[in-house]
């Protein structure tokens, strides 16, 4: 992939400045109202920074470095800026007394100072974290396809909408979004890497859910990384398969590339984080308080993800870089060639 700022040649923003301003708050209202009704979801507070040492905090891939700071009123303590909610929302889920079928979501802002700069990743992450409460019969690769169908419908249905609201934007989703496990995959494109895979099966079916991330495929390698405390990438599925969590990724023509816009699974259970845990070598986190609530059967099963707020709206503003969408750090380099391509940052 090219740096942090160069555009496809050529680039043309569809929208100026201030119509992009505009339609990313009509994205942001209308897509939050509508994955709250499709999926039973109450909106929550959420945390900017946690308590370090709890684990609490995600830890995405397993060796992304939070932001942390000293809290001077409480002598000294440590917070650390989240790097996303996955654990903190399953927490809430238990504080709230919330039952199966019924879940949160929440606006989250959050900070990776390890994220490597390009036209789709930037230093602010800011995602719709959602999370439901499942029952034990829905630990199966059947309801998180039914799940995935669901938000994959709030997405097309918001893209008609900007579409309706912003005629230049014509909507280019397929109906349905095809599934895929990622051996699978490995198997249907032999000699590519991970991401190049990604690219030919969007490129094939236009949306595509990869199933199974986080466990080793037979070549050693996962096709990427997982922590080991928040997705079940490990459990055997009733198709023959291992994992219950994915990714939805869709082809994005802007910039020739697949495009992923969230990342979701069904959450571990006792057995499962540890299992993981073991399998990652990280066994000594069960004694940090996240772990011992989830093994000592305090909080519920369930199922959860991030949905990229700024990915969506570059998807549907059709904007060839985030920083388009976001206002965040770039080098005065990018800042430089992007102005020079006709990319408007923020």
């Amino acid at each position: 992939m090219e740096p942090a700022g160069p555009g496809p040649e050529g680039y043309r923003p569809l929208l100026s400045p201030k119509e992009t301003e505009g339609g990313i708050r009509l994205i942001k209202d209308f897509f939050q109202t509508n994955l709250a009704f499709e999926l039973n979801l109450m909106r929550v507070t959420a945390p900017l920074f946690v308590e370090a040492g709890t684990g609490i905090n995600d830890d995405l891939n397993g060796v992304e470095q939070p932001v942390s700071f000293a809290v001077k009123a409480a002598g000294g303590v440590r917070a650390e800026i989240v790097q996303s909610l996955a654990k903190w929302k399953r927490l809430a889920l238990a504080d709230l007394g919330l039952a199966p079928g019924e879940g949160l979501y929440t606006d989250m802002n959050a900070i990776r100072p390890d994220e490597a700069l390009d036209r789709t990743h930037s230093l602010y992450v800011d995602q719709w974290d959602w999370e439901r409460v499942i029952r034990p019969e829905d630990r199966r690769v059947a309801f998180l396809k039914d799940i995935v169908r669901r938000i994959y419908d709030v997405i097309r249905r918001t893209e008609k909408y900007v579409a309706f609201n912003y005629p230049v934007l014509a909507p280019m989703l397929p109906d349905e979004i095809v599934f895929i496990h990622s051996a699978e995959l490995a198997r249907r494109y032999p000699g590519l890497s991970p991401r190049e895979r990604e690219h030919e099966i969007c490129r094939e079916h236009g949306a595509v859910f990869v199933i199974g991330i986080g466990a080793a495929l037979e070549n050693g390698a996962p096709h990427d990384g997982r922590a080991p405390d928040y997705d079940d990438w490990s459990t055997p599925n009733e198709e023959g398969s291992t994992g219950l969590n994915g990714d939805i990724l869709v082809h994005y023509p802007q910039l020739g590339e697949a495009f992923e816009l969230s990342s979701m699974g069904i959450r571990v259970d006792r057995e499962s984080l540890r299992r993981q845990l073991e399998l990652c070598g990280q066994t000594h986190r069960e004694k940090l308080l996240f772990h011992r609530r989830l093994l000592g059967g305090e909080l519920p099963l369930s199922i959860g993800g991030g949905i990229g707020q700024s990915r969506l709206c570059m998807l549907y503003l059709r904007k060839a870089h985030i920083g388009e969408i976001q206002a965040s750090y770039w080098p005065p380099a990018v800042r430089k060639e992007c102005a020079a391509r006709g990319i408007p940052i923020l």
